[in-house]
């Protein structure tokens, strides 16, 4: 995995990445009805403030976004 940093993608780019992640199985925001954009605002927040980070999987040709900590959880293990 390559960490991408989010200033070296275009604002499209960025915004299908984390719609991309938003609108995956598993990421419903509970009983309220959360409209795509405040999803996509939200996120580019946390990646803003640099709790979420762009990676590239060159493998699966692919990018993703993990939290800092997931990172770190995965770059420790063994």
């Amino acid at each position: 995995m390559i960490e991408i940093p989010a200033d070296r993608l275009s604002d499209e780019l960025l915004d299908a990445v984390i719609e991309d992640y938003v609108l995956r199985e598993g990421t419903e925001y509970g009983l309220q009805d959360v409209p795509l954009a405040t999803k996509i605002r939200q996120v580019r927040a946390q990646i803003n403030r640099g709790e979420v980070l762009v990676l590239f999987d060159p493998e699966l040709e692919s990018c993703n976004l993990v939290t800092r900590q997931q990172l770190r959880r995965w770059r420790a293990e063994p």
